[in-house]
């Protein structure tokens, strides 16, 4: 354990989530008949240290999957951040396609050699952005902006594909506010600001915001700064960074 966060958080959540959502079908492409023997299995993996540990990893996600097992229902929806990820990245894959994705995961981290399951290139592209702060912050801070009282009543847009210094654009009333989402695993951190984020905060002042979620490994909280290049300490750095390119002949296409 580390700061209350297990190792392999990431895996146990794959599996937590694979099991409340499918049953039966997730873990008998692992090669066993009954869910305690995929309990064993995974420890035998040095996975979990044991099965409680795996149990209590589906209870945590059973309450939002319609399988009869209320797990920990009594915590309600503290959890769900966790599941909107995983249905984010691999919510329209089969039990067959989704358990692949358990196995890469197993075969890179504890270099076991499991049964191969077909898994496309774009959902291993997904794959990889299981351990990406930012995606899991942002899916938070789209489920969750109108908690924020400054945006409770606003209108969000998507700018991420813009690439234009900010996430979001909530509309409040006429007006506009940008929000830039930062993620950090856990209480406190550090977090960075491209050059392009800086001028658009340093261009909108007031009507720029950043908004931290922190301790995504367990239960997230979001702070949120206007105005951040007023109201915070930050420091410039700069780095350099040398980018490799092809080129073709000149041709005509």
């Amino acid at each position: 354990m580390n700061n209350g966060k297990h190792e392999n958080y990431e895996i146990l959540n794959l599996i937590g989530y694979g099991l409340a959502k499918f049953g039966m079908c997730f873990f008998k492409e692992f090669g066993v008949r009954t869910k305690k023997a995929f309990y064993q299995y995974i420890v035998e993996l040095k996975i979990a240290e044991t099965p409680g540990t795996v149990k209590n990893r589906q209870d945590l996600f059973d309450p939002f999957f319609d399988s009869g097992r209320k797990g920990w229902w009594q915590k309600g929806n503290a959890y769900i951040h966790r599941k909107i990820l995983i249905d984010s990245l691999f919510g329209n894959l089969d039990a067959v396609q989704y358990s692949g994705i358990v196995k890469i995961y197993i075969e890179g981290k504890f270099g076991v050699i499991l049964k191969p399951t077909a898994v496309s290139p774009v959902t291993k592209s997904r794959f990889k952005q299981l351990q990406e702060t930012g995606k899991e912050a942002e899916l938070y801070f789209m489920n969750n902006y109108q908690t924020i009282d400054s945006f409770s009543t606003g209108i969000l847009d998507d700018a991420r594909l813009l690439g234009d210094g900010y996430d979001f654009q909530v509309q409040m009333s006429g007006k506009y506010f940008l929000a830039e989402i930062k993620g950090i695993r856990e209480s406190s951190g550090s977090i960075r600001l491209t050059e392009n984020e800086y001028m658009k905060a340093q261009e909108y002042k007031d009507e720029y915001s950043l908004v931290v979620v922190s301790n995504l490994t367990n239960l997230p909280k979001m702070t949120t700064t206007f105005n951040p290049i007023a109201n915070l300490s930050l420091t410039k750095k700069i780095v350099s960074q040398n980018q490799t390119t092809y080129h073709s002949e000149f041709m005509p296409w």
